[in-house]
C-alpha cells in the first residue's frame, strides 16, 4: 500500500493527475477519528488486475473543514461522500446528510466527538 499525504486544497488536483479509470478503481472515501477533535480522510484506490496494489490519498482535518468533492471526476464517490457526512458529521461539497441515518439515529456515530 502506498499512502500519500495531501492538503484539502490540493487533493482534487492530486487525484485528477493520478486517476485513470481504465487502471484504477475508486474503492471508498474513508474516515478515521484522531485525537484532539481531528480526523483523517482517506481516498482509497486499487489497481485493476493487481491483487495488492492500493493507493491511499489522505488529509488530516478539523471536523469544521469542508472536504472537496471528487464526484464530478468519479461519480460513484457520491455514495462514500454522503456516508462520511452521516458517520462523521463533516461537510463535503455537494453531499447531503441523510443517506444512512434516520432523524432519530445517533448523529456522528464515528466522530468520537461530543455532539
Amino acid at each position: 500500500m502506498k499512502k500519500i499525504k495531501v492538503s484539502l486544497e490540493s487533493v482534487r488536483e492530486e487525484i485528477e493527475s493520478f486517476y485513470d479509470y481504465k487502471k484504477w478503481h475508486f474503492l471508498t472515501l474513508n474516515g478515521l477519528a484522531l485525537a484532539d477533535n481531528r480526523m483523517e480522510v482517506q481516498w482509497i484506490f486499487s489497481k485493476y488486475e493487481a491483487l495488492d496494489e492500493v493507493v491511499v490519498y489522505y488529509a488530516e482535518i478539523e471536523y469544521t473543514d469542508i472536504i472537496p468533492s471528487i464526484a464530478d471526476m468519479i461519480p460513484s464517490a457520491i455514495i462514500s461522500q454522503r456516508e462520511i457526512v452521516d458517520m462523521f458529521g463533516v461537510k463535503v461539497d455537494g453531499s447531503e446528510k441523510g443517506l444512512y441515518l434516520d432523524e432519530d439515529s445517533i448523529q456522528r456515530p464515528l466522530s468520537g466527538c461530543a455532539i
